[in-house]
């Protein structure tokens, strides 16, 4: 402890916002020249004169305070970016688009690790973009306070991307996807930010978060292998085991993986000043019609969409709390006073569950289930159902959706019918995913609680009320028959998507969420 207070000491625990204040503090001076070493390093660029007809990219500085989780200063932070919005298509770039891993891809990978029980690693490549290579012209300022004064009008010419060009994430991913598949990785079929390797059997698999890595195997000498690969191609920050990854917290136990983002919800708490209100037992009150309220008065719009933005984000982790965000985020374009109620309430009731997470056990197995159920009419605007839906891989939740479906159904056995297809869509694609891992899932079961939607997809009946839903009604009996998807019945009372389209009393909603395996543990 004395030693990071020491360290801290040396730091500037001032972020300025202009370089002119910076090039003040040596601390920010230090910073600066760090990352123009990482320039020359990886050999960035080269100092060219001005070309007259082409593009020149303007750059500027961003300096940030890398804090740990308690929020000590352990770094000063300075990077150079380009200034992206001044690139021409066409000119400066061609192709911008890179995959970034699902945060479902995520859970799965997480409940993987409990089914073939290994641990999960995370490693951060330093200056990640600055290793992706520049297929364009592109011309760049001299960095301000940097400049050589002998050569002032020249520009540099980019040989790798840099922070802030729009094509840098593609450029990196591909760098790295060529780097894993020259050592022996296979890019999967269905994700592909995800890599794997088999070698005797033993499984390493390697999941891409932009310039966040997670990885993990059965074989610890491939772990050690991976890391040894990537630490001699790039610079890393930081190797360790799976601890916090995008604002999430995860603990991996002798026998069970916790995730939770209890850090996060406090802020959220903090940060609309509901410390002090009284929490809530559910997110939102029981039979709870919401309408426009075109008469009701108005809020503050952005105050309302930070609210909903920074829930939606917690729903990561947070599946008790999807149905009630996503029915607030509908009135984002004229919130009311009744509708930041609703939201505050969310927030109310987040406060007093701020240490809730989902539990992974090691008590699981391979098969896929999946629940759905609607609301049929819910919607008081324009009645359409809302369709619920939660999704396991043996005892562990890995996805789940909450959301309004995009036709007014005729009757509960179309709406559920609806909502059953798009719990099949997302249990095949779970399906390609842990078959890619090497895990045979066996045929899948999707628990649905109204016989008529279940008649429906196992008989060949073309009636008056199903001739309209023709395309998705030998979308799913195809499935049936093919015994992809079994569609079984489950009573009303214990069909857990329930939680995921209506507001529920306290007794079944907290029976429910301990269900879908969300708790409070003593770590």
């Amino acid at each position: 402890m004395a030693g990071l207070l020491a360290e801290t000491c040396f730091l500037s625990k001032i972020e300025p916002k202009y370089v002119k204040t910076a090039l003040q503090d040596e601390n920010w001076i230090n910073a600066m020249q760090e990352e123009l070493f990482q320039f020359e390093r990886n050999e960035v660029w080269e100092l060219v004169s001005r070309p007259k007809d082409h593009n020149v990219i303007g750059t500027k500085w961003i300096f940030k305070n890398k804090s740990d989780e308690n929020g000590n200063i352990v770094r000063n932070k300075a990077r150079l970016v380009a200034q992206g919005y001044t690139q021409v298509e066409g000119i400066d770039l061609e192709e911008t688009f890179a995959p970034v891993a699902r945060m479902e891809a995520i859970r799965l990978l997480l409940a993987l690790a409990c089914l073939l029980k290994f641990k999960l690693y995370q490693m951060d490549v330093k200056t990640a973009f600055l290793n992706g290579i520049v297929h364009e012209k592109v011309y760049v300022e001299q960095p301000k306070g940097f400049e050589d004064l002998t050569k002032g009008d020249q520009v540099y010419k980019l040989k790798k991307t840099l922070y802030g060009l729009k094509q840098a994430p593609r450029a990196w991913y591909e760098r790295l996807t060529i780097y894993l598949l020259k050592n022996g990785y296979i890019r999967g079929g269905v994700d592909s930010t995800l890599f794997i390797k088999r070698d005797r059997n033993q499984l390493m698999v390697a999941q891409i978060y932009v310039d966040d890595i997670v990885f993990g195997g059965v074989s610890s000498q491939l772990v050690k292998q991976f890391i040894q690969q990537m630490e001699a191609e790039f610079e890393m920050s930081m190797v360790g085991e799976l601890k916090f990854f995008l604002g999430i917290q995860i603990s991996q136990m002798k026998d069970r993986i916790f995730i939770s983002q209890s850090k996060y919800a406090k802020n959220i708490v903090h940060k609309f000043s509901l410390v002090n209100a009284k929490p809530k037992r559910t997110p939102m009150a029981t039979h709870v019609k919401i309408t426009k309220d075109e008469n009701g008065k108005e809020v503050d719009i952005s105050n309302y969409r930070s609210m909903i933005g920074s829930l939606l984000y917690l729903t990561a982790s947070r599946p008790d709390i999807a149905h009630s965000v996503g029915v607030c985020a509908r009135f984002q374009a004229a919130p009311k006073e009744s509708h930041l109620n609703l939201v505050k309430r969310i927030i109310k009731y987040v406060q007093g569950t701020l240490n809730h997470g989902l539990l992974y056990t090691f008590d699981t197995d391979n098969s896929l289930v999946g629940y759905c159920d609607t609301d049929w009419a819910g919607n008081a605007e324009d009645r359409k159902s809302t369709s619920g839906g939660c999704f396991f891989l043996g005892n562990n939740l890995v996805s789940w959706f909450s959301r309004k479906q995009n036709s007014v159904s005729l009757s509960t056995a179309e709406a559920e019918y609806i909502a059953a297809g798009s719990g099949c869509t997302q249990l095949i694609w779970m399906k390609q995913m842990v078959e890619e891992y090497g895990v045979n899932p066996g045929v899948m079961t999707l628990y649905c609680d109204n016989m008529s939607a279940i008649s429906i997809s196992k008989n060949p009946v073309q009636h008056s009320r199903t001739k309209h839903i023709d395309i998705r009604h030998h979308f799913i009996r195809e499935l049936v028959e093919n015994k992809v998807i079994q569609i079984e019945h489950m009573s009303t009372d214990k069909q857990i998507a329930d939680i995921f389209t209506k507001g529920l009393d306290v007794n079944q909603f907290e029976y429910l969420r301990m269900t879908l395996g969300l708790c409070v543990i003593d770590k």
